[in-house]
Order: structure tokens, then sequence, then C-alpha cells
């Protein structure tokens, strides 16, 4: 056998596509010439085509040592160790590749790559430019200059300089994938979608390409094509974690949580550490109630990537789930420090929960709409004045089903005057099929379902509906899509309930509200106009019948003793809430609190913190889960709800009002700390809103030991309650109405 010309073989055989061969031979080599260094090399490039990238970093490390100072070959370790996510390692190998080869312009260039990776885009970009200085119509360099402008939002550029690569090579697949993810930032997703398939055409068996279209398809709501493009980039490379994490992502959206926590886990095996698969996991194990889990993958995902945009975010949402206070009290003083420096992606109803701030939270929302908004958009709607006899208003909501935002709006939608206004629903969350969706969908003109179509489709569709006034309930919440309006579709385009505070957004031009929730030295922290309502932001539905009460015994209550109540979501129980409510159950003798049944870490946590300040656990009774209508029948058994701060009871305060049980708060400084004080002015009960925490505790403690007191206020509260603003839905009706009709005139 002549080794030389066996190489030149194996080496036709690989350049031509066909690896069985190339393999057969480079295994032949390496028996007959094991210190060659060739051979193991080239089979190395063959495993890493092949997807089998440890096999391929075992071979070319084994030539290495025979020659450590071959170029090419630390060029090709290094482009397996990026495959990999091994950045630093690549860079290292990039480095010392040009150490013996400082105009190597294929490495300089994938230097620029593994820099870009690493976070260094500054740097990226010099290496990039650098191999652009040596060969000007470099095709790949081209490429990644494109895509690290891409990153620094240059977009015009980053397209600019992917024309320059394909005047040169047009058939390049790796610049049209590039492009694609260009033009998906742009949230031109068509033309994505079109960039990535023209490279798959040049080469059907390109992963990555796979990957993106599935990430483009995901974002055009094409789920099932989505998943099946992950497929086959898994197919290709079985060991792609980036293709695991991202389809995680995609079965999380579509709530097969425990699917995702497995491609997660699937994801950390094929790459440990990997810092995205950690906090998708993280996002997957709360879905599933298990938030200690959770709390734990985020801090593994931060320990792994300090700079992570989301795990902070993820971790504090954890924490708070669980009632962990002594991470919650450290995590408060980060998250402010962080919303200020503009460093994370931190989720504004996640603040909302730690700091009464408004000035905090409308930074925090800018930060949000900046951070993870299309960016501003070409306007659909251009100046136009639309006359139809009737205005056109579009309620935009991920919950027109069975939740508590639907249940407190549907009475407002039923009551709209069809005389002057023509309403319709756009939902993007699920039909549940219940009682409630067959509601809501006669409570409309129009009822739309808009989880197939993306933000922009959804946008055209409100323009050609000639919408005059859009308005967005549910602001930055799960499943909400505020970036519907940030295509300006209607000429006044409107913020309410769902989502309490700011959107920090330039295309939303009112949030309607009340001077209680907002006082008018607030409004400077709100990106939008004040539009505040006479009576109170606040509506209720008042069909909702209430049923007889179950026995104390059948609630697991005792038969004859005060009952203090909370059942506001566990996670808005605070410190200095608490104090207050240990103190109390101290002063009046064998009472209880009653509070919501909430997962088992935070449940554990608050009899752990009620036994630390002297009061026996069991006093802490938690109601179990049941249905609205039957839990809004068992309040009846307590005597009195004590609010919550910084985070208000809402939905709770109207519901237990409803219910004819007197709740106490004592309003804060931001507009989630004030609403339940709005509520109770509406509802004729000023007498209930303390001043300050002191006063809420002693106003408590007074209606729990003054039987007389607070037998007064109970019969107060159900004399009027078919009289106060609160419950007189068609007096809000028309309060809102005339806001919307104001709103228009001014547009």
């Amino acid at each position: 056998m002549n080794p030389q010309s066996v190489l030149s073989q194996a080496i036709a055989f690989h350049q031509s596509g066909n690896l069985a061969d190339a393999e057969r031979l480079y295994l032949q080599l390496m028996a007959a010439a094991p210190r060659e260094a060739a051979p193991p090399h080239l089979l190395g490039v063959v495993r890493a085509q092949q997807g089998r990238n440890s096999e391929a970093l075992e071979l070319i490390g084994k030539a290495l040592k025979i020659r450590p100072d071959a170029p090419e070959m630390l060029s090709n370790y290094g482009n397996v160790l990026k495959t990999q996510g091994h950045f630093a390692e690549a860079l290292d190998s990039y480095d010392r590749a040009l150490a013996i080869k400082p105009d190597y312009i294929a490495v300089i260039a994938k230097r620029g790559q593994v820099l870009r990776d690493l976070g260094r885009v500054d740097e990226a970009l010099q290496a990039t430019e650098q191999a652009l200085a040596l060969k000007p119509d470099y095709a790949e360099a081209l490429s990644s200059r494109g895509v690290i402008l891409s990153d620094l939002k240059r977009y015009d550029q980053a397209l600019a300089s992917y024309d320059r690569a394909l005047a040169v090579a047009r058939d390049f697949p790796d610049v049209w994938n590039n492009r694609a993810l260009t033009l998906k930032d742009m949230k031109r997703l068509v033309e994505a979608l079109a960039s990535v398939e023209r490279a798959l055409m040049l080469h059907p068996g390109f992963a990555e390409a796979h990957n993106n279209r599935g990430v483009i398809l995901f974002e055009l709501r094409r789920m099932g094509e989505a998943l099946a493009s992950y497929e086959q980039a898994l197919g290709l490379r079985a060991d792609y974690s980036e293709a695991m994490n991202n389809r995680a992502v995609a079965l999380w959206s579509l709530k097969r949580f425990a699917e995702s926590l497995a491609d997660c886990d699937a994801a950390l095996v094929a790459r440990p550490g990997f810092a995205d698969a950690l906090y998708n996991r993280g996002n997957a194990l709360l879905e599933m109630g298990r938030p200690q889990e959770a709390l734990e993958s985020y801090e593994q995902a931060l320990a792994t990537a300090p700079d992570h945009p989301n795990a902070l975010s993820g971790l504090a949402n954890a924490a708070m789930t669980i009632g962990d206070w002594a991470r919650t009290g450290p995590l408060a003083d980060v998250l402010k420090d962080d919303v200020l420096a503009g460093k994370s992606v931190i989720q504004p109803f996640v603040l909302m929960g730690y700091w009464d701030d408004n000035k905090l939270q409308l930074r925090c929302s800018e930060n949000y709409v900046r951070q993870t908004g299309p960016g501003p958009q070409p306007p659909l709607w251009k100046g136009e004045r639309h006359d139809h006899g009737k205005i056109r208003i579009a309620y935009l909501s991920a919950d027109f089903h069975q939740h508590v935002t639907a249940a407190l709006t549907v009475e407002l939608f039923e009551r709209h005057d069809r005389e002057r206004f023509e309403i319709t629903a756009v939902s993007f969350g699920p039909d549940d099929d219940s009682a409630m969706r067959q509601r809501l969908i006669g409570a409309f003109d129009r009822f739309h379902d808009a989880r197939l179509q993306t933000d922009r489709e959804v946008a055209m569709l409100l323009n050609q509906w000639e919408i005059d006034i859009a308005v967005d309930l549910g602001g930055h919440t799960s499943g909400a899509r505020p970036w519907v309006l940030a295509y300006r579709p209607a000429p006044v385009q409107v913020k309410y309930m769902g989502y309490p505070g700011t959107s920090g957004s330039a295309f939303i031009d009112a949030i309607i509200t009340d001077r209680m929730v907002v006082p008018p030295d607030q409004d400077r922290f709100f990106s939008e106009k004040i539009v505040a309502l006479p009576d109170t932001l606040w509506v209720t539905d008042t069909q909702n019948e209430v049923l007889p009460p179950p026995s104390r015994a059948d609630a697991g209550l005792p038969d004859k003793e005060f009952v203090f109540c909370c059942f506001n979501h566990n996670w808005k129980i605070t410190v200095p809430l608490f104090d207050i409510w240990m103190r109390l159950l101290g002063k009046v003798d064998s009472s209880v609190l009653w509070l919501l049944q909430g997962n088992d870490a935070i449940r554990a946590n608050l009899r752990r913190e009620a036994q630390a300040r002297g009061v026996d656990p069991e006093r802490l009774i938690f109601a179990d889960r049941t249905t609205p209508e039957l839990h809004l029948a068992r309040q009846q058994l307590a005597d009195l709800f004590l609010d919550t701060l910084p985070y208000n009871a809402h939905t709770t305060a109207s519901d237990a009002l409803w219910a004819g049980l007197p709740i106490v708060t004592t309003p804060g400084q931001s507009f989630p700390a004030r609403v339940a004080a709005s509520i109770l002015t509406a509802a004729g009960l000023p007498e209930l809103i303390a001043p300050d925490l002191a006063a809420y505790e002693a106003l408590a403690l007074k209606l729990a030991t003054d039987r007389a007191a607070l037998a007064a206020i109970k019969e107060k509260l159900t004399r009027q309650r078919s009289t106060t603003a609160l419950f007189d839905t068609a007096r809000f009706t028309r309060n809102l109405e005339a806001a919307y009709a104001a709103l228009l005139e001014r547009a």
C-alpha cells in the first residue's frame, strides 16, 4: 500500500462527500501508520461532520500530540470546541494557530465568531475587520461581520455585509443562514424563512440552518413545523444542544412541560453547564409545580453565566413563589441595581412583588420593552380617521377563558352600548370550552382566535378592520402579546386591567386607572397618558351568584373562633405583613389565619416562620383548591380579610366584598399597592383603609376584638352592596365609554 496514494484517494472521497469511503481509508492509514498525524486529523473532521464531536476532539487531539505545531489541526480542533459550546477553549486553540501562522485568514474569521460567542462583541468585530483587511472579498468574514453587526442592532449594515458576501459567493449557505437570523431579529419573518430555506436548498444537511428554520417557524407560530425542523437538526447532529434547547422552548410554549424538561436535561448531558438550558429547565419545573427545583436550576444558570439575561428574573420569581425570605430580602437590592443598570431582562411583573416604587417600575418596563420588544416599526395606521357611525373597539387578551380577568370583565363587554360601539375580541389564549368561554364569545360582536397568527399579522387584521381603539388587557403578563400594538394598527391604543402598571412603551397612548390608584404626583412615572375614571378602575361581574357557604367544619375551620384570612396568592405575603399577622394571632386568643393552598415549599416555609415568631403552625390553615364558585361561597365563613403589600388584593378584594367579607388594607406608593384602596372606596368603605402599617394592625385588632364594630361593617357592606359604584357595572361601563370617546376625539 502506498500511504500517500491512499491518503490522496481518501481526501478525494472526503471532498466529494463520500464520508463512508473516506472513513474506511483513514482507518486503514491509522492502522498502517500510527505515527502519522493526517489520518486521525482528517477522520476527526469526518466525525465532526457526522455530529460525533466527542470522537472528533479525541481524534484531532491525537493528531496534535503528533504534530502540535500544525495550524490547520489547531483550527479544526477549535472548530469542534466551538460547536460544543466550549468557547474559551476554542479561542485558545485559534490563538495557538495564529501564533504559528499570523495571517491564517480562516482562523482570524473564526476567532471573531468565537469572541462574539463569548460576548466580546467589539473584539469580535475588530477580528472580522482584520480578516477583511487581508481579503476584502472573504465571504465567511463578511458573513461573520453581518452577524456581529446584527448583535449590535445595526441591522441595515448587517444586511449590507451579507449582500457583499453573496455578491462574491451566491451559493454560500452560511450567508443565507446568518442573513435569515438578522431578518428574524428585524421581525421580517417571511423573508427570514425564505433566506434560511435557500441555505437548506444549497446544503440540505446543514443542521444549524434546520435549527434556525425551527426558530423562525416558532416565531411565525407554526409550531408543528418548528418541531419538525428541530427534529431534522437533531437527526443530523444527535448531540446538538442548541436544537434540544430550542425544542424545549417550543414544547414549553405548547404547555408540554414534561417533554420540555426532558429536552433541557438532554441538552445538559450534551453540553454540561449550558446556561440557557438550565434557565429553560427552571421554567419547565416552575410550571410543573416544582418551584424549589426551579430555583436551583436558575441558580446553576447564574453560577455558569453570571450575565445570563433572564436567569436573575427567574430566580427572583422562584424565590418569591416558595416564600424563601432569606433569598428575597437580598434579591430585592440585586433586582433594583440590575434594573437601574439596564442589565438583565427583569420581568416587570416579578419586580412588583419586591418593590413599591412606580419610578423603578417604569424603568423596568422601559428596559423590558427595549430588550424584548420588536423595536420601532413602521406604523400601519397612517393618520386616517374612520367614520363608521359606531366606535370600533378591540380588546386583546390571552385570558378569554376561565380566568380571573375574564370573570371580572365579561359583564362589561355585555353591557357596552351597541348603538355607539362595535366590540371585537382578539384572543391569544386557549379555548378551554368552558361556560365562561361561551359567554365571552356571546358578549362580543366579533370573536377572533389569533393563537396561530404573528403579532404583525394580528396588527394588520386590526388595521384592516379599521379598529378605532385597541385595548390591551394583558400588558407584561404570561401569554399576553403587547407587541401587536408596536405596529400601531389603530389611532388609539390603550392599556387596561390585567397588568397593574405602566407598559413603558411609546406605542400605548393611555392607561385606564383612577386617582386613588395613581395620584397626580405619580403621573410622571407612567409612559402613557393617565385616564382617570371618576369612581374606580375596577370592574366586576354582578351576575356572579354567591352560593350558600359550607360549614366551618367542612372547610377545616374552628367552629367559634375568630378567622383571619388572606386569599391572595401566597407569594404576595411579605415579612412586614406576616409579622403583623402573627402579632394579631398572639393577641386574639385561639384565632386562626386561613390562607390559600400554595405549593408545598411555601406552605412549609410559612409554618416555619410562624413557629419562629412563637405561633403554633397549626393556626395557619390552608384552604384546599376548589372551583371559583365554591371558593366564593366559603369566603363567607371568614371574619376579616387581611391585605398584602406591596401587591394588594385585586380580584380577591372585590370577590371578598361581593361575598360580604370585609377587608383591611393600607395603600403603598405604586399601582399594585393601591388597588384595594380604590376598591374599598368604590364600595363605600373608606374606614377600612388604614394610612400606614401601624394603623392597619390597630384597625385589624379592633375589628377582631370588637365584634359589634365588625358586625356594623358587615351590615353596611351587605346593605349598600347593590348601590355602590364598585358593583354598578352599568355605571362603570358608561364611565369607560366616555373615556374612550374622549380619547378618540383627541386622536
